[in-house]
């Protein structure tokens, strides 16, 4: 699977999914991702990307023309048909929310194209002739697009097999707890003490995954 991530900031994207997990999965080829600069787009010789909206307000909007030939650019390098277009991501906080189950649909693609918003947004007639989606990670705003591409990336990669080693470390396909522990068993913090639910230490696992279930599923 392969990643194509439009943005402002290649660096940003590339430190994360370079480390760690993302990185050795990308060495071991089980994925890939590709930054691609969109000043390299912009049209004029000082690689100027946005402009002030119509209709007045504060902000700058990124500007068609170099999201849609950034996206044209990554088409053409790969001789692709009309039926092998990749799916195209747009990053935005009013879009749909990235869930497990986006993510898992999104890992058995081929390529994703996603673009990273940035300013006041991008011109909605990208989106539309395009034909991206748009995807929010969380009913907030952020100064940028690349945190919300990344999070994509590591939700998704998770999923693809090998990527995690093993099926029981994906969280989502087990019995699992907000609340877990480690050695030691007893901890004196302040004066107090804290110590391992018994439960955990009684090596009866149907008790166990019962514990963590009700942890799981107690509401906040």
């Amino acid at each position: 699977m392969i990643f194509h991530v439009i943005t402002l900031f290649p660096e940003v994207i590339e430190a994360y999914t370079n480390a760690s997990i993302l990185g050795r999965a990308q060495k071991q080829k089980l994925l890939k991702v590709r930054t691609y600069q969109l000043r390299d787009t912009a049209g004029n010789k000082w690689g100027k990307v946005d402009e002030r909206p119509y209709g007045g307000g504060p902000g700058m909007v990124l500007r068609a023309e170099p999201v849609i030939k950034a996206v044209e650019r990554i088409n053409k390098k790969k001789s692709r048909t009309v039926l092998d277009m990749p799916k195209v991501i747009v990053t935005a906080a009013g879009g749909k929310l990235l869930t497990n189950a986006y993510a898992k649909k999104l890992s058995t693609l081929k390529d994703v194209i996603i673009i990273c918003g940035r300013y006041e947004g991008i011109d909605a007639r990208a989106k539309k002739a395009l034909k991206a989606e748009e995807v929010s990670v969380g009913s907030y705003i952020l100064t940028g697009g690349e945190v919300p591409a990344m999070a994509i990336i590591d939700a998704t990669a998770r999923q693809i097999k090998g990527v995690l080693g093993k099926f029981e470390s994906l969280e989502e396909s087990r019995v699992a707890s907000h609340e877990i522990y480690t050695r030691p068993e007893m901890l004196k913090i302040k004066g107090k003490l804290f110590k391992v639910p018994k439960v955990l230490l009684s090596g009866h696992h149907a008790n166990i995954d019962a514990q963590r279930s009700k942890k799981r599923s107690k509401p906040k």
